[in-house]
């Protein structure tokens, strides 16, 4: 096996630094590089157990010498920078010492028949990244985000993500319309109207409409669903957070698949 390309950065004016900064620290600059940064070992553990190959492996000076164990055949082209340096690039209070970047081919064609998850602008990067993970824990294969949903690749998504991203089918930037091409049914979901969840024999597989924090789903996705539920609250609060609603809702699926 070839052993990967070493180069050691020391200049925080470095094209390859500036390029890794923004991709840390800039929510949208995966669209325009090509690219994500996945920063410490279980993110990037996560990508290797998929199957994945990143592009480039970069270290700390300080993490190097470990990293070589582990990390060695992990991409053609390493990268080593100062502590300083990973330090003012990474997005984390407590950097990783350690990262990949990853080549991002972005597909923009639906599967119309397997279970899926719809994000209706569904703004928090946290609230995103859990349900993505939820997603995959319950054996959802696509998520289409509509506009005005948070970026699916940013890094606060893929930190909540935990690893999710790399077994699901993303596609971004959805326009309504783009939904007609489904043949699973949709379900939505509501504070107020709709039965109760866990009364419902639910279709499979289904596509879940998860809505905006505050708005909930668009009318116009209201009128496109087959089934509208709600969740039971016995405790009385208003509302649930749409990433626990989303939890819940993709458990009550894959539990009656699995039945």
């Amino acid at each position: 096996m070839t052993s990967p390309a070493i180069t050691h950065i020391s200049s925080r004016d470095n094209a390859f630094v500036k390029d890794l900064k923004r991709l840390a620290q800039d929510n949208t600059a995966y669209r325009k590089q090509g690219q994500v940064w996945l920063e410490g070992d279980h993110l990037c553990r996560a990508a290797l157990a998929r199957g994945l190959n990143p592009s480039t492996a970069v270290f700390s000076e300080s993490f190097w010498s470990e990293a070589q164990s582990s990390y060695a055949q992990a991409a053609t082209k390493i990268i080593v920078i100062s502590d300083a340096i990973f330090a003012d690039i990474s997005g984390l209070e407590s950097p990783a010492h350690m990262g990949f970047l990853l080549e991002l081919h972005a597909s923009t064609r639906l599967m119309p028949d397997v279970a899926t998850v719809i994000l209706d602008r569904v703004q928090d990067a946290g609230n995103v990244g859990s349900i993505l993970r939820s997603a995959a824990a319950f054996g959802f294969k696509q998520v289409l985000a509509l506009k005005g949903t948070a970026a699916l690749w940013s890094p606060k998504v893929l930190r909540a993500g935990m690893g999710a991203h790399f077994g699901l089918q993303l596609i971004e930037a959805v326009e309504l319309d783009a939904l007609k091409v489904l043949s699973v049914p949709l379900v939505v979901t509501s504070s107020h109207q709709g039965q109760f969840l866990h009364q419902q024999t639910l279709p499979q597989p289904c596509a879940w409409v998860l809505g905006h924090e505050g708005q909930g789903v668009s009318e116009a996705l209201m009128a496109r669903a087959t089934r509208s539920v709600r969740i039971a609250q016995p405790g009385g609060e208003e509302s649930l957070n749409v990433a626990a609603a989303a939890a819940i809702c993709l458990h009550a699926s894959a539990a009656q698949a699995a039945i």
